[in-house]
């Protein structure tokens, strides 16, 4: 058993509010109290007997303190890079002419099939290192760069194995085998998608959370996303789909057909869509960093009007964005949708926790998890000044990461 006192807190940002002159008592992996510094009861039925008798008393600084930050989309599960690809979009290339290039999805599902299983963990190892030490305690990961049925399980348990080891976020596992169709099915799509849909239960097994489908043009219709759901969704996968990245209508509509855990991308979203979200309930993960580069920002004010519930995501993957900080994400979130730092951050913190299915985060409350980071600023304005905030210390359920 251990109890730890986090004190001097200048500002906490809790995920509801914000309290001065704050600390934090923690037991084991949880929160046991939290609030103004005044008011630190001396002991706590439990948790200590008096609170001089605590086992490790940190002192903050008068720093800035908020939950762990929250990733809720990335891709993180691939090898090799497609740098000479970037350069050739940010030159005006065509997505048809990069791919006759040998770019595109499937130039990483090739390397990333050729990369032997050790490497290939290596890498991912070092990508998810990167979000926890920035301040990202939870990070949901998707497969979908081997688009095999053996492949796509090898990810998932290497992504569950990750999760166990030291300096590793807590990982929300989703299978997207459903990214696009491989080249061994080139002209039986729907062969592809009879395949991913038997899948999902050996995903389940294999130890995924979550089932999505990229439902838009050049990837898969409404009709064999709600397919590839609907079988997920059977088997207790939380379903999830991409929507309005690029055109393809309907997506929407489908996630509050199917009460999806989430929508994500939404470039380009109307306002019938977004009623409709607002109506069922549907939330939106948006990735700044995705919309600047496809030049098509999702209406997220007008989104938040409605209802919507909000979360974001970088997006990290190997043919786009390669942010693994999600501090940066807030400041992108600030300044290219117009979210106060407040609605940004709560994005990055309860939103994510919402669209996870995981309220034992994203808010620093008794008996939620101690996953904490201490800033380097004192007030959360530095999140939109700084384009990257960096964390002094992270805590992982109560346990020091730096």
């Amino acid at each position: 058993m251990t109890v730890r006192l986090l004190t001097n807190i200048g500002r906490l940002w809790t995920g509801h509010d914000v309290c001065s002159n704050a600390a934090i008592l923690v037991h084991n992996d949880r929160i046991a109290w939290v609030g103004r510094a005044a008011d630190l009861p001396q002991s706590v039925p439990g948790v200590v007997n008096d609170i001089v008798d605590v086992d490790h008393v940190e002192n903050l600084g008068g720093a800035l303190v908020t939950p762990g930050l929250i990733d809720a989309h990335t891709h993180p599960v691939y090898a090799g890079n497609r740098y000479a690809e970037m350069a050739m979009r940010s030159g005006g290339s065509t997505a048809s002419a990069i791919n006759a290039a040998g770019g595109g999805i499937g130039s990483t599902v090739t390397v990333t099939r050729g990369t032997d299983p050790w490497t290939l963990c290596n890498g991912v190892r070092e990508r998810l290192r990167e979000w926890l030490l920035s301040g990202t305690t939870t990070v949901e990961a998707k497969t979908g760069y081997h688009l095999t049925r053996d492949g796509e399980l090898a990810d998932v348990r290497l992504l569950r194995e990750l999760e166990k080891e030291p300096m590793m976020p807590r990982v929300h596992v989703t299978f997207l085998a459903a990214h696009v169709v491989p080249p061994e099915y080139f002209g039986r799509q729907r062969d592809y998608v009879e395949a991913v849909a038997t899948w999902c239960a050996d995903a389940a097994a294999a130890g995924a959370d979550s089932v999505d489908v990229y439902c838009d043009d050049g990837h898969f219709s409404v009709d064999e996303a709600r397919w590839v759901l609907a079988s997920g969704r059977n088997v207790g996968l939380l379903p999830r789909v991409h929507a309005g990245a690029y055109n393809r209508r309907g997506a929407v509509q489908l996630a509050a057909e199917m009460g999806c855990a989430s929508a994500d991308l939404l470039h380009h979203t109307s306002e019938e869509e977004i009623a409709l979200m607002g109506r069922y309930g549907v939330p939106a993960v948006v990735c700044p960093a995705a919309a600047l580069q496809g030049q098509s920002l999702p209406p997220v004010r007008r989104m938040m009007s409605q209802g919507v519930p909000i979360a974001l995501g970088s997006d990290h993957n190997p043919g786009h964005c390669g942010i693994t900080s999600m501090s940066l994400v807030i400041s992108l979130a600030v300044a290219a949708f117009g979210m106060s730092v407040g609605d940004a951050l709560r994005a990055a913190t309860l939103g994510g926790a919402h669209v996870l299915g995981t309220p034992d985060r994203g808010i620093l409350a008794p008996g939620r998890l101690a996953d904490i980071v201490q800033w380097d600023a004192d007030h959360e304005g530095a999140f939109a000044w700084s384009f990257g905030l960096k964390p002094r210390r992270v805590w992982r359920g109560g346990t020091p990461v730096q």
